[in-house]
């Protein structure tokens, strides 16, 4: 496999992850869950998408991927 397309796999994977665990904040938003609280949901969302962006400066600047020249 390629390690562009297994990277970019991984990504939509964390992306995925993040918006479940915003979902499942919600619902124990709504419900008023007391199995576990709202705050995990969100750590880690915001855990998860702190791994993401890491993910992304590291690629960057190893070369695996590159910005765009002309963003306009």
């Amino acid at each position: 496999m390629n390690t562009l397309f297994v990277f970019k796999v991984l990504l939509v994977l964390l992306l995925g992850f993040i918006i479940f665990n915003l979902g499942l904040a919600l619902f124990a938003l709504v419900k008023g869950e007391k199995r576990r609280p709202m705050s995990q949901y969100l750590g880690l969302r915001v855990l998860f998408s702190v791994i993401l962006v890491l993910m992304l400066l590291l690629a960057l600047g190893s070369g695996l991927i590159s910005p765009n020249p002309r963003p306009y």
